[in-house]
């Protein structure tokens, strides 16, 4: 059997019972606060619709001053970047046109420095064929200082050449490094100007706006620069550039004036070189025409002697003839008997001319002995001569026709 819950009952109770009546005047009051209700519900829907009027208009406002505002900022963002950009874009080709000026000075030390490699070539060999003279001919003379004066001056020139080829090296080096950072910069500034004029075209209603895109962070990026640092990087960037143009113009008017003045010092040592190679050539020309005068003269001078010895022979000879007569006549008178062996004048004359014959015969043999001797001597002195004008030959031949020929193609180019 089934009981039924007391609390149940009493619930089902009062579900079945009747609504309660309510009086007049509660269903007046029920009425007033339902429409006053209603009333300030919709006073305030009104205030609170006049206050997002308002609210849309202030943000309409706010909205189009803030992106008038950014849009004035962009134009003067791409204003200070087209500024920047043209400063560095003349920059840069201010380094372009210098660099090239320099490579070309470089070009021009290159040429200078080959060229001296021929005439420092040539005067070693000059010194070097001068080594083989001989004899008293083996002198240090001008022409061997002028020639060391020349090989001083040429490998002085060669280093500095060097040096400064080396040193141009350098400032191109660093010239294209300063060309790097402003094309770098450039770079940087093209990119940012195309972005800043793609956000300055940018509206509301532009289709290229992706509704997607996530909003960014407020606050600045750790990698960003102030404006301040921003135009310090470009204007650090283009005073180095500058620094550098500067110090390649001052080297070019250095390399200018180190072409010049070795070229000078080179032509005027060449010269005065050639010009002690010159006189030294007609002083050992008028040095071998006075041997071979002289050797002319000693040639004659033996040949004379060679006749006065044939003649002091034959006279000598002539001298036996009439000493041998005095000598028999004597000898024969001698033979004269007793008292006719007489000391007369005929015996004094004949004593008296074999004494003079027979000195005669003595002075004309010391004459002879003389004559020989001069004759040996003329014979040495000849050879002597003849090797002393065959050392000015040899020479000859080394200053005038090797060392002459040898320096003649070398012409000193001022590049």
């Amino acid at each position: 059997m089934i009981t039924a819950n007391p609390i149940s009952v009493v619930r089902m109770s009062r579900l079945i019972e009747p609504p309660p009546k309510f009086l007049p005047h509660e269903w007046k009051h029920a009425n007033n606060v339902h429409c006053g209700n209603a009333e300030s519900e919709r006073a305030r829907s009104e205030r609170l619709t006049v206050e997002s009027q308002r609210l849309m208009e202030k943000c309409d406002r706010a909205t189009k001053h803030m992106q008038d505002q950014a849009s004035k900022r962009l134009e003067q963002r791409i204003h200070d970047i087209k500024f920047w950009k043209l400063e560095l874009d003349k920059k840069l080709n201010e380094v372009v046109s210098e660099t090239e000026n320099l490579i070309t000075s470089k070009s021009r030390v290159q040429r200078a420095l080959e060229s001296c490699f021929e005439p420092l070539k040539v005067t070693m060999q000059c010194l070097a064929e001068r080594e083989k003279r001989v004899g008293i001919d083996l002198v240090h003379d001008e022409v061997e200082q002028e020639l060391m004066k020349e090989k001083e001056v040429i490998e002085g020139v060669t280093t500095l050449l060097q040096r400064t080829l080396e040193q141009t090296n350098e400032q191109i080096r660093l010239n294209r490094s300063a060309k790097y950072y402003l094309e770098k910069d450039l770079q940087g500034k093209f990119q940012a100007e195309k972005i800043d004029d793609l956000c300055s075209i940018l509206t509301s209603t532009n289709q290229k706006i992706d509704s997607r895109a996530g909003v960014l962070e407020t606050g600045p990026a750790s990698n960003t620069v102030t404006p301040d640092e921003w135009e310090a990087f470009s204007d650090i960037n283009i005073c180095k550039a500058e620094r550098e143009r500067t110090n390649s113009v001052s080297l070019r008017s250095l390399v200018d004036s180190l072409l010049q003045q070795t070229a000078t010092d080179m032509s005027l040592q060449h010269e005065a070189t050639g010009a002690a190679l010159g006189i030294n050539v007609q002083r050992t020309k008028s040095a071998k025409a006075l041997l071979e005068d002289h050797l002319s003269k000693v040639l004659a001078e033996l040949a004379s002697q060679e006749r006065n010895l044939e003649a002091l022979r034959v006279n000598m000879a002539d001298k036996e003839g009439p000493l041998k007569v005095a000598q028999a006549r004597l000898t024969a008178r001698s033979l004269r008997p007793d008292v006719e062996l007489c000391h007369d004048s005929a015996q004094s004359q004949l004593l008296t001319e074999v004494q003079e014959l027979t000195s005669q015969i003595n002075s004309l043999q010391e004459a002879l002995w003389e004559a020989e001797m001069e004759l040996r001597a003329l014979a040495r002195s000849q050879l002597a001569l003849e090797e002393q004008i065959q050392v000015k030959v040899h020479s000859l031949y080394i200053d005038e026709v090797i060392c002459t020929q040898l320096r003649q193609p070398i012409v000193i180019h001022n590049f």
